[in-house]
C-alpha cells in the first residue's frame, strides 16, 4: 500500500507543492487545513484531477488542543506556517503558534496513531545572528534575542525542532527535520511579501521593481521542484531527529543582483529605489548561505539555477494570473 499523507498547511506554498508532487506519485493525501471551503478554492485544480484521493481535514493549529487524526494515516508533514515577516509584525501569535504548541499537537496525535514518519518544516531563520563568511552547517546557530517581535518565527521554529527531537527520544517516533532557507516558485501570492516574491509579480504584471534597501543581502535561492524533491527526500531516507539544510548555495544572489538579473531576463522592466516602509521587520542576515552537503549525501542535489527558476515562476504568473 503507498503512504497516506497528512500534510498541514497543504493550501499553502510549500505544503501545495509537497501534495500536487505525492498525488501525482499516485499516494492518498489528506490536507490539514483551516478552512476547508478555501482550501478547496485554493487547491481547485487538485480537487478536479485528483479528487479521489485527496481528502480534508478541517482543524485550526493554533488552538490547544490536540486533534484525532483520520483512519490511515501513516505519516504527516508539518508545513503549515506564516513565512513572510509581512505577517509577524500584524500577527505574531498566529505566527508562533502553529510552530510550537501546533507541532506538539501533532506529535502527540502522530504518535497516538502510530504513524511511521513525521517531518517537520524548520526554517533557515532558526540560525540566528551568525557570520556570514562561510556556508552554513547545520550545527552552526548564532544568538537569538526572544523578547523582539520578529522572533515569533525563528523562536518558536527552534522550539518545534526541540520537540520533534525530544519526541524522538522519548517516544520513539521517527521525526525528521528540514531548513528551508529562500524557496520560490509557482504557489507563491502576491500577497506573500518577500522581496523575491515582490520582484516576481513586479515583471509578470508590467510594474517596476521596487527596491527598499541597498540591495547587498545575499541569499540562496532555490526553486520549489529542487525543494519538493529534497523534502520528500530525507521524509524517506534522513535520519531521525537530525536537521538537514535545504537550499542551493549555487543560485546565491544578492538582491541588487536579482533584481538585474530579472531587468535582463524581461526588456522593458526597470528597477526603482525607494525608502522602505513602515511596519517590516528587517532580517538580521545579510548574507545567509549554507552548507548542503549532509543532504547531499542522501543523493539529493538542486538542479534548477536561478535565472531557469525565475524565468518559469515569471511566465507561470503571467500564465496564470490572480
Amino acid at each position: 500500500m503507498p503512504p497516506h499523507t497528512l500534510i498541514s498547511g497543504a493550501a499553502g506554498f510549500l505544503g501545495g507543492a509537497l501534495a500536487r508532487a505525492l498525488l501525482a506519485q499516485g499516494q492518498q493525501v489528506t490536507a490539514l487545513v483551516r478552512s476547508e471551503a478555501r482550501a478547496r478554492e485554493r487547491l481547485a485544480a487538485l480537487v478536479a484531477q485528483h479528487g479521489e484521493r485527496l481528502a480534508f481535514f478541517e482543524w485550526d493549529l493554533n488552538r490547544i488542543a490536540v486533534p484525532e487524526l483520520p483512519p490511515g494515516i501513516t505519516q504527516v508533514i508539518h508545513a503549515a506556517s506564516q513565512a513572510s515577516p509581512r505577517f509577524y509584525g500584524p500577527d505574531p501569535v498566529g505566527t508562533s503558534l502553529p510552530n510550537s504548541i501546533g507541532t506538539a499537537a501533532l506529535l502527540e496525535a502522530a504518535t497516538k496513531a502510530q504513524v511511521q514518519k513525521f517531518l517537520f518544516v524548520s526554517s533557515s531563520e532558526v540560525y540566528g545572528a551568525v557570520s556570514s563568511e562561510s556556508a552554513l552547517k547545520e550545527g552552526d546557530l548564532g544568538p537569538l534575542d526572544p523578547a523582539t517581535q520578529r522572533a515569533c518565527y525563528a523562536e518558536s521554529k527552534r522550539m518545534g525542532e526541540t520537540l520533534c527531537v525530544a519526541w524522538h527520544a522519548q517516544h520513539g517516533l521517527p521525526t525528521f527535520i528540514v531548513r528551508p532557507f529562500h524557496t520560490y516558485g509557482p504557489g507563491l501570492t502576491s500577497e506573500d511579501g518577500r522581496v523575491f516574491a515582490d520582484f516576481a509579480f513586479a515583471v509578470a504584471e508590467g510594474r517596476p521593481i521596487v527596491m527598499t534597501s541597498d540591495g547587498s543581502a545575499r541569499r540562496a535561492f532555490c526553486y520549489v521542484d529542487d525543494a519538493v524533491a529534497g523534502l520528500l527526500t530525507v521524509l524517506e531516507q534522513g535520519q531521525p531527529a537530525t536537521p538537514y539544510n535545504l537550499a542551493n548555495p549555487a543560485a546565491e544572489l544578492s538582491v541588487k543582483e536579482l533584481a538585474e538579473l530579472l531587468v535582463s531576463l524581461y526588456p522593458g522592466s526597470r528597477l526603482e529605489q525607494r525608502p522602505p516602509p513602515g511596519g517590516y521587520l528587517v532580517s538580521p542576515f545579510n548574507r545567509l548561505i549554507p552548507d548542503i552537503s549532509r543532504l547531499r549525501a542522501l543523493g539529493w542535489e538542486p538542479k534548477i539555477g536561478a535565472t531557469e527558476g525565475f524565468r518559469r515562476f515569471i511566465d507561470h504568473i503571467r500564465a496564470h494570473p490572480c
